[in-house]
């Protein structure tokens, strides 16, 4: 009788861990997967990106906010849209370095010293060339009507 409360007892907790991870890894904040938000210039390959790093502008995204951070004067200055002295940049052929952490700029001149070398790359996939199912719920993605109407078939 005892083993077999014991085995029961054992086999409460194995689950009540699988519980609670997955309520862990689910939905927008923590650790959970936050994919669509993702813009289809972003780098290819992440399940969770809070924050890009772009070396090439020396400025940050934010994934989740849909604003780019960057420098204005000594200030960090949120918009939608860089200002026009960055108006050569294009997000499609330029490094973007995944950062997860709160407030990335807070760590600005550790990320411009690590990172800095990659100013210049050019050969970064981006999530609108993928071919990898996972990124075509994203609204721009240019297989996102396909899969779409996949979707409702189903």
């Amino acid at each position: 009788m005892k083993q077999s409360k014991l085995i029961f007892l054992l086999y409460a907790l194995v689950l009540s861990g699988i519980a609670i991870s997955s309520i862990n890894c689910w939905g927008t904040g923590g650790i959970g997967v936050n994919i669509n938000d993702q813009p289809i210039w972003g780098p290819e390959g992440y399940d969770r990106a809070d924050y890009y790093y772009i070396p090439d502008i020396d400025c940050y995204y934010s994934v989740s906010e849909h604003q780019y951070i960057y420098r204005d004067g000594s200030a960090w200055t949120h918009g939608a849209t860089l200002p026009p002295s960055y108006s050569n940049y294009d997000p499609y052929h330029s490094y973007k370095v995944v950062i997860n952490e709160p407030t990335p700029y807070q760590n600005h001149d550790s990320h411009q010293a690590k990172y800095g070398t990659l100013k210049g790359k050019k050969d970064q996939p981006v999530i609108r060339d993928s071919h990898d199912p996972k990124y075509f719920g994203i609204k721009d993605h240019p297989q996102h009507d396909n899969w779409v109407k996949q979707q409702q078939q189903h």
